[in-house]
């Protein structure tokens, strides 16, 4: 096929639904990666004959695997991948148990990692390939107390994204690492959070999935290696850690 072909994991809904709908409207051809086998072929339905459904979870390196060969068996060649899964957490840092620990990191860190890994040696031997990790404006300022678990794995997955880059760089400079930084967005993450939380959809100064899956669109076309989604979120950035970071009087 001559196709860009897309693979995005956690499409079942939320941004990789949003994104997996808009790839498809502009040709591209997609492979969708998902634990929930009929919520990810409706989405497949919606996106027509562009689309594969893959499932799979992402948490577990032999069905990245498995996803990776499905994906080059159905359309010959991967050009980009995008690492989307994740999941919140509502719980203040003094009460983290090593559960709530290792099923964040698992869930938001080793899903990327497992598909960067998985995917690299076939991009090294064409030669080029994009990466793209979905991360939060939580990844730069740890402003949510309660999300304290999910704001410390978006820190690991900002480092992780940026020494990749730097690693694979250094032979191969058309391999590209991307880093997308959402806000607060209207989907069921807030409900979806281990140990509850408050709906998404009703926070202050939200983001549609739309909006945030046409930036994560114009990534794939521009290949910026750090992008945020919404205006204003690098000064946001500056001012926390100019606060933050001020000497003592």
């Amino acid at each position: 096929m001559s196709e860009r072909v897309v693979v995005i994991t956690g499409a079942s809904s939320g941004i990789g639904a949003a994104l997996a709908g808009l790839l498809a409207e502009r040709h591209n051809a997609i492979a969708l990666v998902a634990r929930r086998e009929d919520a990810l072929q409706a989405v497949v339905d919606r996106c027509g004959s562009s689309a594969r459904a893959i499932v799979g979870d992402m948490t577990q390196r032999a069905d990245v695997r498995r996803v990776v060969e499905a994906s080059l068996a159905a359309f010959g060649h991967i050009d980009v991948w995008i690492n989307n899964v994740g999941r919140g957490i509502t719980r203040v840092p003094s009460a983290l148990t090593d559960d709530d620990i290792d099923e964040i990191m698992r869930v938001n860190v080793k899903s990327a990692m497992y598909g960067m890994q998985e995917v690299l040696p076939h991009f090294k031997e064409r030669g080029s390939g994009h990466i793209i990790n979905i991360s939060s404006l939580l990844g730069r300022i740890p402003y949510a107390m309660p999300r304290s678990a999910y704001c410390a794995a978006k820190h690991f997955l900002n480092a992780l994204t940026a020494t990749f880059r730097e690693e694979v760089q250094q032979t191969h400079q058309r391999i590209q690492f991307s880093l997308v930084s959402p806000g607060v967005v209207r989907t069921e993450f807030g409900r979806n959070a281990m140990h509850g939380g408050p709906d998404s959809r009703q926070l202050p100064d939200s983001q549609g999935a739309e909006d945030v899956a046409a930036v994560i669109a114009d990534v794939i076309d521009s290949r910026r290696p750090d992008v945020y989604t919404r205006a204003g979120a690098q000064d946001r950035i500056a001012a926390y850690y100019a606060s933050v970071g001020s000497d003592p009087p």
